[in-house]
């Protein structure tokens, strides 16, 4: 919740704040983790809240690694899409 709430004050304040704030490497550092939280809590409990599923491991495991190169966000999907398909398909 302070997180979301700080999100959106940091976006906020972003059409009214000076170059000089936002530029500062706090205030940019602050700005590109902070939202990692609120994007992996969701994919973590859909991955894991109901119990283990190899497939979707997997496919997670595989966006990772499309995610190091940094891959585009399409290719990304897909890459996970094809890996748990496949793995389901094949009855892993």
């Amino acid at each position: 919740m302070v997180t979301r709430a700080g999100c959106c004050l940091l976006k906020y304040a972003g059409l009214a704040a000076p170059r000089r704030v936002l530029d500062h490497p706090a205030v940019q550092r602050f700005a590109t983790v902070v939202p990692v939280a609120p994007l992996a809590a969701p994919i973590a409990v859909q991955s894991f809240g109901q119990g283990f599923d190899w497939p979707r491991t997997a496919g997670l495991g595989a966006t990772v690694v499309a995610l190091l190169p940094r891959a585009p966000f399409l290719l990304v999907l897909v890459v996970a899409a094809l890996v748990t398909g496949l793995l389901r398909i094949t009855g892993m």
